[in-house]
């Protein structure tokens, strides 16, 4: 059982010295061995993928190194007042991130799809900024823990959701997206950034809808998700029906803002986010516990581009 790094925005209960960027070495990559390099279609629900067995160990071993203190960090505290405690779980967490991030781009390179190589990169290129500002940590800095929380809690999901067939019992019912004009560069793998570096006009947006959606969810969340449908209240069920038209308008929003972006790696998280949240309103009628992993894919994925869009500055 993969254990769930952090918990970011709408998801509801489920079960050394630093390098610094400067001494990072760029390696060279060989597209041919990126099982993805030709992966020019639209992000769609994940129903296979071989790197889903390794990934959890890897999340595993870094949920357990946080939760030797770091998770119960106060993030508002800045290096210069950290104690000795406070500053060797800081750096234990920075060393195991590195380790995770090494780890996750030698998935990025195994997975066929494009949209999980992204999500792999994009761990590994928050895990590796932030393990870079712990000696002069900042409170704006928590902000990239929380991005690289939303992809590879996504990932967690994902997987889950794959493992489960709970994605693949709703994917005949879904309407492929449009396939992106722009493709992520596929030698990224070999020293990936964070895809956001300043906030735009999308993550505003971005930021407005997700507010918008939080607001208006409150009576979902609070029902628990281990409930199957056929042991709703009329009350539940009729929150579930009013939830289910809420969500397909996000859904429309979130892939809209994606597409508007001109980010390839914002439109693929975005179409990804809204095509697990259109799985879940698919699976409401027949609901089962192991849907909710549909809609946790799709919360932890709103939570990555959500807190990517703060970090990158106001």
């Amino acid at each position: 059982m993969v254990t769930v790094v952090a918990t970011l925005l709408v998801a509801r209960n489920q079960t050394g010295s630093p390098q610094t960027a400067s001494e990072t070495t760029v390696p060279s990559v060989d597209i041919s061995a990126v099982a993805s390099a030709n992966d020019k279609g639209p992000a769609s629900l994940i129903l296979d993928d071989p790197t889903c067995i390794s990934w959890a160990p890897i999340a595993d071993a870094l949920a357990e190194q946080q939760a030797d203190g770091w998770i119960d960090r106060d993030p508002t505290i800045d290096s210069k007042r950290w104690t000795t405690e406070q500053r060797r779980q800081y750096e234990d967490v920075a060393d195991a991130m590195r380790l995770a991030a090494d780890r996750s781009l030698m998935l990025a390179e195994m997975t066929p799809h494009r949209v999980m190589r992204e999500l792999y990169e994009q761990s590994a290129a928050y895990w590796r900024a932030y393990a870079d500002r712990v000696p002069n940590y900042e409170p704006a800095d928590d902000h990239l823990a929380n991005a690289v929380s939303g992809t590879s809690n996504a990932l967690v999901w994902i997987c889950s959701a794959m493992e489960s067939k709970a994605a693949e019992a709703q994917a005949p019912f879904l309407i492929d997206a449009a396939p992106p004009l722009k493709f992520s560069p596929v030698d990224a793998i070999a020293n990936p950034q964070p895809f956001l570096e300043m906030r735009t006009r999308a993550c505003e947006d971005w930021r407005a809808t997700v507010a918008d959606f939080q607001a208006q969810i409150g009576d979902w969340l609070a029902i628990d998700p281990s409930i199957s449908a056929d042991q709703w209240t009329p009350a539940q069920q009729e929150i579930y029906v009013r939830t289910a038209t809420i969500m397909e308008i996000n859904a429309g929003q979130l892939q809209n803002i994606g597409v508007q972006s001109g980010n390839p790696v914002f439109q693929d998280f975005a179409t990804l986010a809204a095509q697990y949240r259109r799985a879940y309103i698919s699976a409401i009628p027949s609901y089962r516990p192991s849907d909710n992993y549909l809609a946790s894919a799709a919360s932890q994925l709103v939570a990555a581009i959500d807190e990517a869009c703060t970090a990158a500055g106001p």
